[in-house]
């Protein structure tokens, strides 16, 4: 029997133990390592953030129904990795000893990287669901007394998608409370231009995104750094084409949220000879890093290049079908050394976002998803709306039934019309 602990408890760690399980049977031993009792559907947060949603509404007391699968789940967090031994030493002193380990941890939030960012510091954030909920007591305050707002992606960010769907959420409650003429909105990002969402565009991003910010009355500062965050007031250095200082700004706010470049968690960019200097994981194209090849890694926390280089650093996102790729390879790896068969599958690492607008939303495929690509497609409609709000009470359904099945390959192609291509 092997010991398969999986690191991490979100969509990527849940994912991967139920699919370890419809794939392996009961014969082997499957862990979950969390660092909170509780599953957040992460990107339902800018909703909590303005009220629309409860952190009740997208959270789930994971431990009772991976239990039922016979995944054992402990919350208390992963203190260090000791990957020469087979080892992971939990938070509270205990060790838990592999034979195959699974990294799924997501990112460690790296808003100290720039003086006043964060929630410790003068901004909001969408992350985490506890953020998001802070944001909402914040947003509840500012609304008695609405002014400027600051919304957008420091420099090294390689999550874009949320800061497109705040700025644009908060216009529409704005609008809904009438009180929008009140509140100048600018978006501030490290990206080269508008709808670059560190993936190089995805068809006419630009132009779509652009289109939205304009008819909104949301101003742009793009190829940009924040080098300070004052309170109610931050500082934005914008760059030229070659990435040298252009202009400076003193943007005042009375609301902010700026999504923060990410690092890999304490736990696990400390182990020797496990992660690039960002303390990502390294992978080799079947998802083991290249130093301990029992160890797996799949989602945000691993390390991929940029898709282009930019004037200012971006990352490139790692989206939720990207995941499900890895996770699927991931398993069938596994199986396959299970069974003495040599490792053979590969993810496909496509992108799709579904990215929500308040009232209305926007769809981007882009397969694969570094260029050059067999499919670059993007629409607008208040249909991607509604398809994020059955996307979300999809996988709550699946986190709870323990249902294995991928959701962007049996569900949003197929909604969305476009077959997978390899």
């Amino acid at each position: 029997m092997a010991k398969i602990v999986v690191l991490g408890g979100g969509i990527g760690g849940t994912s991967m133990a139920y699919e370890l399980r419809a794939a392996l049977g009961k014969e082997h031993s499957i862990s979950v390592v969390g660092d909170t009792p509780l599953f957040s559907f992460t990107p339902s947060n800018p909703w909590v953030a303005v009220g629309w949603r409860k952190p009740s509404d997208i959270q789930v007391n994971i431990g009772q129904y991976l239990a039922k699968k016979g995944i054992a789940f402990n919350p208390v967090g992963a203190q260090e990795l000791r990957p020469a031994e087979n080892a992971i030493i939990l938070r509270d002193g205990h060790r838990m000893d592999y034979d195959y380990l699974v990294i799924t941890t997501g990112p460690r939030l790296a808003f100290d990287e720039i003086p006043g960012l964060g929630p410790d510091g003068h901004t909001h954030s969408v992350c985490t669901t506890p953020h998001a909920l802070e944001g909402w007591m914040a947003y509840q305050e500012f609304v008695k007394n609405p002014g400027p707002i600051v919304v957008g992606a420091a420099q090294g960010a390689s999550c874009f998608g949320p800061a497109y769907e705040f700025i644009m959420i908060l216009d529409a409650d704005l609008r809904k409370r009438k009180i929008r003429d009140k509140v100048p909105m600018t978006y501030v990002s490290s990206e080269p231009y508008v709808g670059h969402m560190g993936l190089g565009g995805v068809g006419d991003s630009k132009g779509l995104l652009e289109g939205e910010f304009r008819q909104r009355h949301i101003k742009w500062i793009v190829n940009s750094k924040i080098t300070e965050v004052r309170d109610g007031e931050m500082a934005v250095q914008e760059m030229d084409a070659d990435g040298k200082p252009l202009r400076e700004h003193t943007l005042p706010f009375k609301y902010s949220m700026i999504l923060p470049a990410f690092t890999g968690v304490d736990a696990v960019r400390t182990a020797p000879e496990m992660c690039n200097p960002r303390g990502f994981v390294l992978i080799d194209k079947h998802q083991r890093n290249p130093k301990y090849p029992n160890v797996y890694s799949a989602g945000v926390c691993v390390a991929i290049p940029p898709v282009e280089p930019t004037p200012v650093p971006t990352g490139a996102p790692k989206t939720g079908f990207m995941i499900e790729s890895m996770v699927t390879a991931i398993v069938d790896n596994i199986k396959a050394e299970l069974e003495g068969k040599p490792v053979e599958a590969v993810a496909t690492w496509n992108a799709i976002c579904l990215a929500d607008m308040g009232d209305t939303g926007a769809a981007f495929v882009a397969l694969p998803q570094i260029p050059p690509r067999n499919v670059t497609w993007a629409k607008v409609g208040k249909w991607v709306h509604l398809a994020k709000i059955a996307f979300e009470k999809y996988f709550l359904f699946k986190v709870k039934s323990g249902n294995n099945e991928p959701v962007y390959e049996k569900y949003v192609l197929k909604a969305l019309g476009i077959m997978r291509l390899k």
